[in-house]
């Protein structure tokens, strides 16, 4: 016999670690433990399970202990819940939660893969029936139980993170009424203000009702109705509430053995996903791993970088390493219609982490050619390092072909691409797929104009502060229709004619609806003597930031 390896937890990472080690290495014996009662299961399904999208349990469910064995060679134990590591020894201790039995078992390897368990804060009623986390299968199992066993109306999600917005997507689809807490003033805080506006407002408009900036502080029960206290004395009544408010990695096994967490609180690695003691290894939501764009250590609780994490902590044992390159966070959800990604560094983060070597744009295209019946807008932010115009991140909002444009930045971030490589990029087109210019194409070219000098960006955010005469490019009809206070009126179809009202010694801005009339308004009038800079995605942006709470200046609408 080979070596002997064990791994503790499976789903993504561990399953991952157990397929791809006996594909490299035909000789180990290795052996699987998970407390739960599946192997290896569809977690990011379960919201679906739970909206009646995914009907059936057996649609979860990967690969069972069966498969495994029979394919594999790989033996399974689940409802096998491992409850300490004796290092010096090699040896773990684990209990059989069908009969109670404790055995120690033996290992050359360990690999652990524990997970992440939902943030559930000691509040007080936080174990009334009727107030579920979601994690496993029979999480949704429960949780699709209660609805039909109570007839539920109303539900209340606490969380407006990806999951929240998930489960309130799925429950609305089913017919009850939905309400979402969050406790920052933003549905899903990973993004910048400015771009989760828009999903907010689809939210409002698609019956989902938010409570956004308050936290949840204790629940009570009254008459079978479950009534929610929030931190500013709110009060919401609900027959059902989904707790989505984050997870915390599994540690406590790794800390009683003596492993080494890092500051975020995970489970450190190495670039092997080696832990501290040189038999162990960790992979998925309970480990720290390096951020390709801030450079820091991170927590990443993403299926797929899990995934990847199994397959270098296998071929580490098999004798065949190479390292884990780290996370981007690339990700996206659906949100009753609506597609949201993102990946690589926010505005915000860059900011947090103190730096200001950056630059971004906002615009607005369509996800295919305009003269094909049913394009729809793409709002897509790109954020790049300035002055060489490395791809920091990207973030895009719509009804379709969000993914697909994420995908491509999120490969050329891989690649350490710059903006230019965007402008560059060779992509498919037709005109039900996309533009001859693709929206990829579109940032890359306007990012390359800014660094080039072609396009000065005037920045919405601090329009007050710096002095500049604001003038609307638009047609009169728009400009009446709704405009920033302030602002002249001076369409680009009459600014030939008309630009030495303009003066030459005072900064101009620019803008027009989504930024293009914007940008051909600044290359005129830049060559006409002016100091003229666009405000990048127009008067669409501006809104987006408006709802946001990010910029003060008023809106004039038409009475």
């Amino acid at each position: 016999m080979g070596r002997r390896v064990l791994i503790v937890g499976g789903v993504a990472g561990g399953a991952s670690c157990a397929a791809r080690l006996r594909r490299l290495d035909e000789e180990a014996e290795i052996v699987v433990f998970d407390r739960g009662p599946h192997v290896s299961f569809a977690n990011c399904g379960l919201p679906y399970f739970v909206g009646n999208v995914i009907t059936e349990e057996q649609k979860l469910l990967v690969a069972s202990p069966e498969l495994f064995e029979r394919r594999f060679d790989v033996r399974v134990h689940v409802r096998h819940d491992v409850v300490s590591i004796d290092a010096k020894r090699r040896t773990i201790r684990v209990r059989d939660l069908a009969s109670g039995l404790e055995r120690d078992e033996r290992y050359d390897s360990l690999v652990l893969a524990p997970g992440a368990a939902p943030l559930r804060p000691p509040l007080p009623g936080i174990d009334l029936p009727g107030i579920f986390s979601l994690r496993t299968i029979p999480d949704s199992v429960a949780i699709r139980a209660f609805i039909d066993d109570h007839r539920c109306r109303r539900a209340l999600i606490v969380g407006a993170g990806f999951i929240g917005l998930e489960m309130a997507e799925n429950l609305a689809q089913r017919g009850l009424e939905v309400c979402v807490l969050e406790k920052l003033p933003q549905v899903l805080p990973p993004l910048d203000p400015e771009m989760s506006s828009p999903v907010a407002g689809h939210l409002r408009r698609s019956g989902v009702s938010l409570r956004l900036g308050d936290g949840i502080a204790g629940f009570e029960a009254s008459d079978g109705t479950l009534v929610a206290q929030t931190e500013s004395g709110a009060v919401h009544e609900a027959d059902l509430v989904i707790l989505a408010i984050g997870v915390r990695p599994e540690t406590a096994l790794a800390r009683a053995a003596g492993l080494a967490l890092g500051a975020r609180g995970g489970i450190a690695v190495d670039d092997e996903m080696r832990t501290s003691d040189p038999a162990v290894w960790a992979v998925g939501d309970a480990v720290e791993v390096h951020s390709v764009g801030s450079g820091e250590e991170t927590l990443a609780p993403l299926a797929g970088p899990a995934n990847r994490q199994g397959r270098i902590a296998a071929e580490s044992i098999a004798g065949r390493p190479r390292p884990f390159r780290g996370v981007q966070s690339t990700a996206v959800v659906g949100v009753l219609g609506l597609v949201v990604a993102t990946t690589g560094l926010s505005e915000k983060a860059l900011l947090r982490a103190g730096r200001t070597d950056f630059a971004k744009i906002h615009l607005h295209p369509g996800h295919h050619a305009a003269y094909y019946p049913g394009a729809r807008p793409i709002h897509l932010k790109l954020v790049f390092s300035v002055p060489d115009g490395r791809i920091l991140g990207a973030q895009a909002v719509g009804a379709e072909g969000v993914e697909k444009r994420i995908d491509v930045i999120a490969t050329a971030i891989q690649l350490g691409a710059s903006v230019r490589d965007l402008a560059e990029a060779e992509l498919c087109y037709a005109p039900q797929f996309g533009s001859a210019k693709d929206p990829v194409n579109i940032a890359g070219m306007i990012a390359t104009n800014h660094l080039d000098g072609l396009m000065p960006i005037a920045e919405w955010t601090s329009l007050a502060s710096a002095g500049a005469l604001l003038v609307d490019v638009r047609e009169p009809s728009e400009f009446a229709a709704g405009h920033v206070d302030g602002a002249t009126n001076l369409p680009l179809s009459e600014l030939r004619a008309r630009f030495e009202e303009l003066p030459i010694d005072r900064p101009i801005a620019l803008y027009c609806q989504v930024g293009q009339r914007g940008y051909y308004a600044t290359r005129f009038l830049l060559q006409r003597g002016r100091k003229a800079a666009n405000l990048s995605g127009g008067f669409t942006t501006f809104l987006a930031l408006h709802d946001a709470g990010l910029v003060s200046e008023r809106i004039v609408r038409a009475t």
